[in-house]
């Protein structure tokens, strides 16, 4: 038998998240582009944003048809590459931009974009280097990995003004802080402290 779940955050009742999620505006749009294999996982961050951005938009699949990249908007994935400029150049331009967010394993992401080659098309931006992982529960594979939520809190801190989509960050570290509860602390510190 499974638990009651919030048919919003999809969380289990009795940890609903609704109450944390912020509804903030953005001149940027924010389309994620999740893997179905993230859909049913616990600490899905990219459903978060969606809930907390009014500017956001959740598509799963694995192949993406009608991508809105020659609608007259500029589309511009955020992905590291060595081609990637770094987020700060966009950030003084007058008119309104597009990040296409990839969420999944660093597997899975790099599989939308083979599937996608639209994607791979896009001119990339890249986050600063050196950023922590707030995400206590997963070990990054690369230095500066951050979840699909950090990383697009910091894209839009960037672009719109430092500070400002920090409020989309309060469910996230609810949702990491019941999760390490549910676990425990002893398995918490024997799996994941430091």
């Amino acid at each position: 038998m499974s638990r009651p779940q919030c048919p919003r955050c999809q969380r289990p009742s009795s940890h609903c998240l609704c109450a944390l999620i912020p509804s903030l505006a953005s001149r940027t749009q924010v389309l994620i582009l999740q893997h179905p294999s993230e859909t049913g996982h616990a600490l899905n961050t990219a459903r978060l944003v969606a809930l907390g951005l009014t500017n956001a938009e959740l598509r799963v699949g694995e192949s993406f048809d009608d991508l809105p990249v020659e609608d007259g908007t500029d589309s511009f994935l955020l992905f590291p590459g060595d081609d990637a400029l770094p987020l700060m150049e966009l950030a003084m331009r007058a008119e309104p931009l597009r990040l296409i967010v990839p969420d999944g394993t660093w597997r899975k992401a790099r599989k939308l974009l083979y599937l996608n080659p639209r994607l791979a098309t896009l001119p990339r931006v890249a986050l600063p280097a050196g950023m922590m992982s707030r995400y206590r529960l997963r070990k990054a594979p690369v230095p500066g990995a951050l979840s699909t939520l950090e990383a697009i809190v910091t894209a839009l801190n960037t672009l719109e003004g430092a500070g400002r989509f920090d409020p989309l960050l309060r469910p996230f570290e609810a949702l990491i802080e019941a999760q390490i509860d549910a676990m425990g602390m002893d398995v918490y510190q024997r799996n994941h402290g430091v």
